[in-house]
């Protein structure tokens, strides 16, 4: 931008330094809330040819830029206001970083001189502090010159090591400055190299296949760490080399087809009880694998771990790690296929034929389940649905959270290609579902599939109409079971106001979306749903399906006790909830 006169210098002001800077290191797309005081940012970012995404609500578009981060390996961007719209997108910050997700979250904010006074600005909050400890880096920029270094060091510190969210905080007024504009192409950088590879030690890589070859009956655990690093084929190599049973936890699946001989996710209990050796790829021991230890393992310390993590701190974070290899995924596993040569033993047929056979007992228990046709659905026939939508569309972007619809989904559904599921990671975040999935349709230009619980929904439903705003081919399906949980829970006080976690009666979530242009359709059983869904992803248009789930199908808790991705017939889900879905799919 020029501000030049006749025989004066020309000049560039913040708001082109900050475009140009993000535009220079290959930032194209922006989601965020507009308002006092980067609306006028938006529209120039707009007008230099980036591509805004304005939301209805911070927190959304934060979970949008999160997802973009994992799906490219680039910071996704989220711009929001000062304090209140701030807040609103550190939840998505926190969420980025706690599942190691490159996002940058960008501020407006107040002037430091009244801030630190407390002098009552508008918004005044001190932002960058409230940030910095949920967050991987936070930056202020009070000078225009520093801009281009700013986001650098941003994005640098969103994508290098284990990557996670960074904050940048940007005062009103430093939109507003000039200065000479060649002086300002040169304050621009382009950063060389942002995540270089990390390469383990040799004595590391030697160590980790001492204890591999060791073992009698070892397990790889595939996190989405491992989906992240978009090493797929060397995954690949490593997996079908080894000869290993694999488990991919939620957003891992894909990575190899969950129909491939090597899969154990419908076998999970046993590989998790039995197993002598784990190797860890971008996965770690935390809640989601009952910390390396208790009932969903073997005898305490029988198991030993091989764990591969760019973050040597991770190592013994709970239990002992016998082969700690650190450096990035690529290369630690290519310097253990490297080592493995051309004779590598693979494990004992004793072990995978017992794999095998559990795996495959399971899924033909499981199957008739499945295939069942009843009205209203239980979360069994709904979901083999979904299934059958996925085996024939595998390039379908999945999207899933809830409760019931999230653990029964992780289960039942396939997937045959890498980063196809996204859903609501390491902390569980309920909400994620809208910001996501408009994510995922702009950043791949692929057609969406987001199965909703219809509390989960309701965190986010209001961006429907920023799906039908920008024509998106994402297709909504609410389970609708009046409630959560299960619609039928009961006021225990005898008064007249329902039950906390009931809500209305047959909700038409389907409107919502015939309200703002898109398509509503109201299914009552799985055909109709299967039917229904096959035909929203054909047409790309926005849909939302509301499809009705018998109120007493759902189970308490959510089934939180097995957020491991499994086959729903293995032990991973508890008798009581595999009861049900039998009684269910047999009515």
């Amino acid at each position: 931008m020029s501000n030049a006169t006749s025989g004066e210098a020309a000049q560039i002001d913040g708001f082109h330094l900050l475009i140009e800077a993000l535009k220079l290191n290959g930032v194209e797309n922006i989601y965020g809330v507009p308002g006092i005081p980067i609306t006028d940012l938006g529209r120039m970012m707009q007008e230099e040819g980036m591509r805004v995404l304005s939301f209805r609500h911070e927190q959304n578009a934060g979970n949008a830029a999160a997802i973009a981060g994992f799906l490219t390996k680039k910071p996704g961007v989220c711009l929001t206001v000062s304090a209140p719209g701030f807040l609103n997108g550190l939840t998505a910050l926190a969420h980025a970083t706690t599942n190691c997700w490159p996002m940058i979250l960008i501020s407006g904010s107040s002037e430091r001189e009244i801030v630190d006074l407390m002098q009552g600005d508008y918004e005044e909050m001190d932002q960058l502090a409230i940030a910095k400890p949920l967050c991987k880096a936070a930056y202020r920029v009070l000078h225009a010159e520093d801009i281009g270094i700013a986001v650098a060091r941003a994005i640098r510190a969103a994508v290098s090591g284990r990557p996670g969210g960074v904050y940048l905080d940007i005062p009103g007024a430093l939109l507003g400055q000039v200065i000479d504009e060649i002086e300002g192409a040169k304050s621009l950088v382009k950063i060389i190299d942002p995540a270089p590879a990390q390469l383990p030690a040799p004595e590391a890589a030697s160590r980790a296949l001492e204890v591999i070859k060791s073992a009698k009956k070892p397990l790889i655990v595939l996190g989405k760490g491992a989906a992240y690093a978009q090493a797929d084929e060397v995954i690949k190599e490593f997996v079908e080399k080894s000869g290993i049973p694999y488990l991919p936890m939620s957003m891992a699946k894909g990575l190899l087809p969950d129909n491939h001989p090597q899969s154990a996710g419908a076998a999970r209990s046993l590989v998790l009880k039995e197993s002598d050796v784990v190797i860890m790829v971008g996965a770690r021991l935390n809640w989601l694998l009952s910390h390396g230890k208790g009932r969903s393992w073997g005898e305490p310390h029988s198991t030993r771990f091989v764990q591969i993590d760019i973050e040597p701190r991770e190592m013994d974070s709970n239990v002992e790690i016998a082969a700690p290899l650190v450096g990035d995924i690529e290369s630690c596993l290519s310097a253990l296929i490297d080592g493995m040569g051309e004779n590598f033993s693979q494990p004992p047929s004793e072990w995978i034929d017992a794999v095998r056979e559990k795996r495959d007992a399971n899924v033909a228990r499981m199957a008739p389940t499945l295939q069942n046709n009843a009205s209203p659905m239980n979360y069994a026939g709904a979901l083999g649905a979904i299934k059958r939508v996925i085996d024939k569309k595998p390039e379908t972007m999945f999207v899933n959270e809830g409760a019931n619809t999230l653990d029964f989904a992780r289960s039942m559904v396939d997937m045959h290609r890498p980063r196809k599921r996204l859903d609501v990671g390491t902390w569980g975040v309920m909400g994620v579902g809208m910001g996501t999935a408009i994510a995922a349709a702009v950043e791949t230009g692929l057609p969406v599939l987001a199965v909703e619980g219809d509390s989960a929904f309701g965190f986010s439903g209001m961006e429907v109409e920023t799906i039908c705003r920008y024509k998106l081919p994402i297709c909504i399906v609410v389970f609708n079971n009046n409630g959560i949980y299960r619609g039928t829970d009961q006021n225990r006080s005898g008064g007249t106001d329902p039950a906390p976690t009931v809500f209305v009666e047959d909700s038409r979530y389907d409107m919502m979306m015939q309200a703002f242009g898109g398509e509503g359709i109201y299914a009552t059983n799985p055909d109709e749903l299967q039917r229904a869904v096959t035909e929203a992803l054909e047409s790309g248009k926005p849909t939302l399906i509301n499809a009705v789930i018998d109120p007493k199908a759902g189970k308490e808790s959510g089934n939180i006790g097995s957020l491991n991705p499994t086959s729903a017939v293995d032990g991973g889900m508890s008798a009581e909830a595999l009861e049900i879905l039998k009684k269910k799919a047999a009515q």
